[in-house]
């Protein structure tokens, strides 16, 4: 299996993370009380970026704020569907139509608020998405309502909204709300992530440790895996082998991983990885409004995204393949990557 070269993989982190002095930040940084920055980004390359489609650093700001506002909107429908849902449980085989009339609801007032405030910018949502339509160079909002809906509509508080919006399809506002726990998880690219807990209104950096523990092999990780719809076939031998492998003792030719999680949710597994509570998740098969928030909440936390396939240090945010590593050394992001890649072989998950 042929893998990326070292100055490969040196040009991947350095255009995503910058110099590996400025992602080490002091603990005074990352203070309990600390709040989202203010100053617009001065980094040439991404005004001109902006400019090109005709924006500036301060449309973002006024985008991101109106997500987070629509965000915690769309958390009270979410909130108020639980005891709906219960009486559901109780008196129908499934609740699949009351989950779709949540979705669509909760999408349709994300469009329209955000295509009111910003009439230029693309849309791509899950409930309204044709297929075929691809992500556009064009600033496009991109919408998963309720990421995690088998959660939502057990009652199991692991669900959330997620928002994003992409220049260049490449995310650049991250926006991701579990209203459950009050979790409300935000980025604007080049301004940093962090983490609200809408309870108490107090904001906390991302990643929560500044200097991160060492995670030098899958040894020391603790993994997200998510299972999806497809039951069988080749892409379901290879993510069940992996699974295997991860949890099995290195005696027997594992990586004895320290466990691995199932949350149902990809926007949070990539929120638990930029926050740090999870170390890496792997992942192919979910779609591109599942990870566009999480993936720029991500990325301003110091974490990387690889391919889930082995080789492919740049993938495409529709891509459909996602390996998401947290904060940590590059030269240990990339071992544990190329660990579990090593793992595949040959192998590789085709959608």
């Amino acid at each position: 299996m042929a893998l990326l070269t070292a100055p490969s993989i040196t040009t991947f982190l350095t255009k995503t993370m910058g110099d590996s002095t400025a992602s080490y930040q002091s603990s005074s940084d990352y203070s309990s009380n600390s709040t989202p920055a203010t100053t617009p980004s001065t980094t040439p390359d991404f005004v001109l970026a902006l400019a090109k489609h005709g924006l500036k650093v301060t449309n973002l700001n006024a985008a991101h704020d109106l997500m987070i506002a629509i965000a915690k909107d769309a958390g009270t429908i979410m909130l108020s569907a639980e005891h709906e849902f219960l009486i559901a449980a109780a008196t129908k085989n499934n609740t699949s139509d009351l989950v779709t009339q949540y979705d669509s609801q909760i999408e349709g007032m994300v469009e329209d608020r955000l295509r009111t405030a910003f009439p230029s910018f693309g849309f791509l949502g899950e409930e309204t998405f044709k297929h075929g339509t691809k992500l556009a160079d064009a600033p496009t909002f991109i919408c998963d309502p309720i990421d995690g809906t088998l959660n939502f509509s057990k009652g199991v508080p692991n669900c959330a909204i997620s928002l994003a919006l992409t220049l260049d399809k490449k995310p650049v506002i991250g926006v991701v709300f579990n209203p459950f726990r009050g979790d409300l998880y935000t980025a604007i690219k080049n301004q940093g992530a962090f983490l609200t807990k809408t309870a108490t209104g107090t904001s906390y950096k991302l990643p929560l440790q500044p200097v991160p523990a060492p995670m030098s092999s899958l040894r020391s990780c603790l993994v997200a895996v998510e299972w999806g719809n497809q039951r069988k076939g080749a892409n379901w031998d290879l993510r069940t082998s992996i699974h295997k492998q991860l949890l099995t003792d290195s005696e027997e030719g594992g990586a004895f991983c320290k466990s691995v999680r199932s949350n149902g949710s990809a926007a949070l597994d990539f929120c638990y990885v930029a926050q740090g509570i999870l170390d890496c998740f792997w992942e192919g098969g979910v779609w591109v409004w599942d990870v566009a928030g999480g993936w720029a909440i991500l990325e301003e936390a110091g974490g990387i995204v690889a391919s889930a396939n082995p080789g492919d240090w740049d993938p495409a945010l529709e891509g459909r393949l996602y390996f998401a590593v947290r904060h940590a050394k590059r030269d240990e992001q990339k071992a544990v990557v190329e660990e579990l890649w090593g793992m595949m072989g040959e192998r590789k998950f085709v959608y």
